[in-house]
């Protein structure tokens, strides 16, 4: 994700950045005074439609946005977060709209009309709104990988929800009362799994029937076929095996793969054979396994966007790591590094941190601040005795998470404050 220019709280006055160039058009201070104090941002007569893909809202108490925004055809990539928007607004001509963060707003209701227009959607951001539900029309949304719905006010979900191709689900704060908190701890690929198998519970057709019994061989009824074929999923999951076995990859054939779930296995070492997959494969789940190094077999996973090493025994990663260069998210909750692996601080793609649950006791704030696209950092529960104010400087952290360690300052009413409230606390206690 390239830099943006803020337009966010004070920063609103800032230009914009669109197309990879600045486009010489700001926003003045008297209009910033507006929008905070109507709840509206007038953009009429300032031309900043054409060429415009990436624009950064945060932050300014708006209630609804103008019609001009919507209408932007070239937008990509919209934050809206930490605003007092009541609905999801409607986006009608922007039909490349890839990104669109709306968290921390008053959203109470989600509708067919609100998703219609997001063909294009791969992140949705609706994290602590206040939801009560989420539409079957999810299913419209036949682009979406990351869809955050944390710390919202929805007590099921839809079950067609398990149809979508994501690659992360957030559900975290919710009183959901239809799936176990025990399958959602499991990660995105289980509670989907959970979400398609209530479809089948309530009554699959026969020809649905049919065609999973036809595409099941009986030399690979362990393998799920369906997965390969419909989700590009290689799924041997909660199996307890202490190796995949070579039907497994088989039965991969000639079809395409983009995710890999071996997650609750008694796994080792890296499945040597992965790296047949290393052209096609972006996701990796290897959580909840006994592994305690990595081999190079992961290494070569060239497009890989999201790792999940959750709940295994690793206390380092090998430095090659460095070569996997689009790598988005990486998840190392659950292990026994002491800590943060130094070959992290140089893959500038990492966009989330979460390495909470393990035995760290400090990081690095100059290098990584070096790391402009990191905006969610997890460190809870870990032994960081001290909190380096240069933390501070890491200014494109939106979420930053430090409860459960034994340092005494920040103190704890300064965490409860969020993120901002931490970063700028950090900052005033740098020496000057």
């Amino acid at each position: 994700m390239s830099r943006l220019k803020r337009i966010a709280g004070q920063d609103l006055r800032a230009g914009f950045k669109a197309g990879g160039r600045d486009c010489g058009t700001s926003v003045p201070q008297g209009l910033l005074k507006a929008a905070r104090k109507s709840g509206q941002l007038n953009l009429s007569g300032r031309n900043l439609s054409e060429g415009l893909k990436h624009l950064d809202c945060n932050s300014n108490l708006l209630e609804t946005i103008p019609p001009e925004l919507a209408g932007m055809e070239s937008l990509e990539l919209l934050y809206l977060r930490r605003n007092k928007l009541r609905f999801l607004p409607e986006f009608p001509s922007c039909s490349l709209l890839k990104e669109l963060h709306v968290g921390e707003n008053q959203i109470e209701m989600l509708e067919a009309e609100h998703l219609k227009h997001l063909n294009s959607i791969l992140v949705l951001d609706l994290r602590d709104n206040k939801l009560k539900s989420v539409p079957d029309e999810i299913i419209l949304l036949r682009s979406l990988e990351r869809l955050d719905l944390s710390n919202n006010d929805i007590s099921s979900l839809p079950y067609s929800l398990g149809n979508l191709h994501l690659k992360f689900l957030a559900l975290e704060g919710n009183p959901l009362r239809t799936i176990r908190r025990e399958i959602i701890s499991k990660g995105t690929q289980e509670v989907l799994k959970y979400l398609r198998s209530k479809i089948k519970d309530d009554g699959p057709s026969q020809s649905e029937s049919a065609t999973e019994t036809a595409m099941t061989l009986p030399s690979e009824s362990r393998v799920n076929i369906h997965a390969i074929i419909t989700l590009k999923i290689l799924d041997y999951s909660d199996k307890q095996a202490t190796l995949i076995p070579d039907e497994v990859f088989d039965a991969v054939k000639s079809n395409i793969v983009t995710s890999i779930n071996f997650s609750k296995n008694q796994l080792c070492e890296i499945p040597k054979r992965m790296v047949e997959l290393k052209e096609m494969v972006s996701d990796v789940d290897l959580s909840f396994n006994k592994l305690s190094f990595i081999s190079l077999e992961l290494c070569v996973l060239q497009k890989l966007t999201f790792l999940d090493l959750r709940n295994n025994f690793l206390n380092s990663l090998p430095e090659e790591m460095e070569s996997l260069v689009r790598l988005q998210t990486i998840n190392l909750s659950f292990n026994r590094f002491k800590m943060l692996p130094e070959v992290l601080y140089r893959i500038f793609t990492l966009e989330t941190i979460l390495i909470s649950n393990n035995q760290v006791g400090s990081v690095d704030p100059q290098k990584m601040k070096m790391m402009e696209n990191l905006t969610t950092l997890d460190l809870q529960n870990n032994d960081l005795l001290q909190i380096p104010p240069e933390l501070g400087n890491c200014v494109n952290l939106r979420t930053l998470l430090l409860d459960g360690n034994p340092f005494r300052v920040p103190r704890a009413a300064i965490l409860m404050k969020g993120t901002a409230a931490i970063l700028e606390y950090l900052r005033d206690r740098i020496p000057t």
